[in-house]
């Protein structure tokens, strides 16, 4: 059984006058944070005040990639060629990390967002492009990866270090998939629930499938959506009912890379 966890969630989603996600409400509770990057959420104001934020509450800064997609939150599927992944997510990271070195806060992790990562669970390009770009924009840098993707693999292929991360606060298919948001049940907003889950995720690395069954899993970090109505509450609920089991809530060591480009 694992003593200790991350718990992050994605933050600076908003941009101008459209407010996503309660940032002050949810940081107390979370030990990372992932920051929108401008594409689906986020300006540059935004980006550097979550940045001084997360540096006030000792959080561990993450990059948080997206397809260009204000309107739709990110949470389209673009037709985008691997080249232009690429350039997207580096263009991304790299503003993000200039961010962050601005106010002496280091860049600890990558992860995709909405319909860009769930496109690189299944596309190999896509999740190639995304591998790539991480480790061009800085090979330390780990990957934020579903367990069971081809992001994964693709990751772990090129030698980037990788992160994996389950949500307690969405639902599962037994195949590892997260459910399709439209499916009755796939987002949890009671907070017990979402804790009790948390805890079965860290200490048994399984939870039971909206279809059937129970899918495992191993687990360096959980999520929670920014964008749930309940997000502080159920951060709230996690983190004291994480504790209170005797696992340490705290942002996850930076893994080693591995794989045939770790050796250059």
């Amino acid at each position: 059984m694992k003593t200790s966890i991350d718990l992050n969630a994605d933050a600076g989603e908003s941009y101008g006058a459209w407010v996503m996600g309660d940032d002050e409400g949810l940081f107390p509770y979370l030990s990372s944070v992932n920051i929108a990057c401008g594409f689906h959420a986020g300006d540059p104001l935004t980006m550097q005040a979550a940045v001084r934020r997360a540096a006030q509450h000792g959080l561990g800064v993450g990059a948080h990639p997206s397809y260009p997609d204000l309107p739709g939150f990110g949470r389209r599927i673009l037709e985008a060629a691997p080249e232009q992944v690429y350039a997207d997510v580096l263009y991304q990271v790299s503003a993000l990390a200039g961010m962050c070195r601005a106010q002496g806060v280091a860049l600890r992790h990558v992860k995709a967002h909405g319909a860009l990562s769930t496109r690189a669970w299944t596309h190999a390009p896509t999740a190639a492009a995304i591998a790539h770009a991480t480790h061009d924009a800085d090979p330390t840098l780990p990957l934020v990866v579903l367990p069971a993707t081809l992001l994964e693999t693709e990751a772990r292929r090129l030698g980037v270090p990788v992160v994996l991360e389950t949500f307690p606060e969405r639902a599962y298919l037994r195949d590892g998939r997260l459910a399709p948001r439209s499916m009755s049940g796939s987002s949890i907003h009671d907070p017990r629930e979402a804790a009790r889950r948390a805890v079965m995720m860290v200490r048994e690395g399984r939870i039971e499938a909206l279809d059937g069954g129970h899918f495992g899993f191993e687990v360096d970090t959980l999520c929670i959506h920014g964008d749930n109505p309940n997000a502080v509450e159920i951060a709230r609920a996690i983190r004291a009912a994480l504790e209170e089991a005797g696992i340490t809530v705290r942002a996850f060591p930076v893994p080693p890379a591995s794989g045939p480009q770790a050796q250059r």
